[in-house]
């Protein structure tokens, strides 16, 4: 069994896994800037699709994607119900109405636990997911988020794999904040995300590479670039 990690830029991420030679899929914030080298129609089936908050820098292709694969949707509370008037099918939400911090979703082998971020939405409130797959790996997506203390607590409830965390600053985390969040998740690898895709943002990894080995050096770090896969056995 292995899961595979596609990044397409700025925060979305395809997280898929071969289980019994069947391919699950899950997607995460499906904005798709031209860097990504894909469309919406390019990332094949999904089983689930999850966003984080309601910017549109985040929604992106959603509502299109869930009515193209019927894929299951998972939002929180209020941003489901936003994008169910946006075209979502309804009987396509997760848990019929979506879900809320602290609560966990299953469904095509994945469970998803959603957790608290610190940003702002017009609906529902910001979240990060920790998404365990079906072969057992489980990867952390932080959404738009500053550091929190609290990270240590669910990297202890949920030893993580991997961490995809944003560096870029200004409406999330910057290099250093992120690099302290590795040392508060205790996660074994790190994929930096939210850099690069609007000038007001940091725009490589440098930075982020130097607080990380200073803060968390036990701490990988997988620098993507998008439409990169990385996999994990």
């Amino acid at each position: 069994m292995m899961s595979s990690i596609t990044w397409y830029g700025h925060s979305a991420f395809v997280i898929s896994s071969e289980v019994d030679g069947e391919r699950r899929s899950l997607c995460v914030d499906p904005f798709l800037t031209p860097a990504s080298g894909t469309d919406a129609d390019g990332l094949g089936p999904l089983d689930i699709v999850l966003v984080t908050h309601d910017h549109a820098d985040h929604v992106g292709s959603a509502v299109h994607l869930c009515r193209k694969t019927g894929a299951m949707l998972g939002a929180i509370v209020g941003t489901a119900e936003k994008l169910v008037a946006q075209g979502v099918p309804q009987e396509q939400l997760l848990n019929g109405i979506g879900f809320n911090m602290g609560g966990t979703v299953e469904h095509a082998g994945f469970a998803v636990t959603m957790i608290p971020a610190f940003h702002s939405s017009e609906s529902g409130c910001p979240a990060g997911y920790i998404i365990r797959t079906p072969d057992g790996l489980t990867v952390y997506h932080a959404g738009d988020t500053c550091l929190f203390s609290g990270m240590a607590l669910w990297g202890q409830l949920y030893p993580l794999d991997v961490a995809l965390l944003p560096v870029g600053g200004v409406f999330t985390m910057d290099a250093r904040q992120a690099a302290q969040a590795c040392a508060l998740l205790g996660c074994k690898s790190v994929i930096p995300m939210h850099w690069g895709t609007f000038p007001v943002l940091a725009q490589s990894t440098d930075e982020f590479k130097r607080e990380l080995a200073l803060r968390a050096p036990d701490c990988r770090c997988i620098d993507m670039t998008p439409g990169k896969t990385v996999s994990f056995a």
